[in-house]
């Protein structure tokens, strides 16, 4: 382990500006449970190649683990908005505005991504229904049981006529 430490300072004494040792760096000490410290090795990766899915997505993982729920939406919402078609980037920005108390804005997410879907094969249909359930939790939580009995009722109307 000492020497993984040793090989990633000699590399960043090679270059100061590697995105990759920075990377490795939080990762050791990610190992290490020391959490604050792989936090900021990822942002100075990021300082260097700002568009990295893996590091965005490791920083947002401790970020919640060490809950910084404002870096954590932050941090989904860069990866939304590189790759906006992945399922996983809108639910998670979503989740992140839910923790974040921000119930009304993780519904108009919700609904957003919804949106985006032409339509929802047999394969998906308990995926999707999932969702409405976490949509309707939300609704409720953020002081809207009415629109959420109405969003589960309707899903029920849907479900017996599909």
């Amino acid at each position: 382990k000492e020497e993984a430490y040793e090989l990633v300072r000699k590399g960043l004494r090679a270059d100061l500006k590697s995105h990759v040792c920075w990377h490795v760096y939080g990762l050791l000490y990610r190992s290490d449970n020391n959490y604050l410290e792989a936090i900021k090795c990822y942002t100075n990766a990021l300082r260097f190649d700002k568009d990295n899915g893996q590091i965005l997505r490791d920083l947002g993982m401790l970020q919640i683990q060490m809950r910084d729920v404002a870096g954590f939406v932050d941090t989904r919402y860069r990866l939304l908005q590189q790759r906006p078609s992945n399922r996983n980037n809108w639910i998670s920005f979503a989740v992140a505005h839910h923790l974040d108390g921000n119930h009304e804005l993780c519904v108009q997410i919700l609904t957003a991504y919804e949106s985006t879907l032409d339509e929802i094969s047999p394969s998906e249909a308990y995926e999707h229904s999932e969702l409405l359930a976490y949509k309707a939790l939300v609704l409720q939580e953020g002081g809207q049981p009415d629109a959420a009995l109405s969003l589960l009722e309707q899903q029920q109307v849907r479900s017996a006529a599909g």
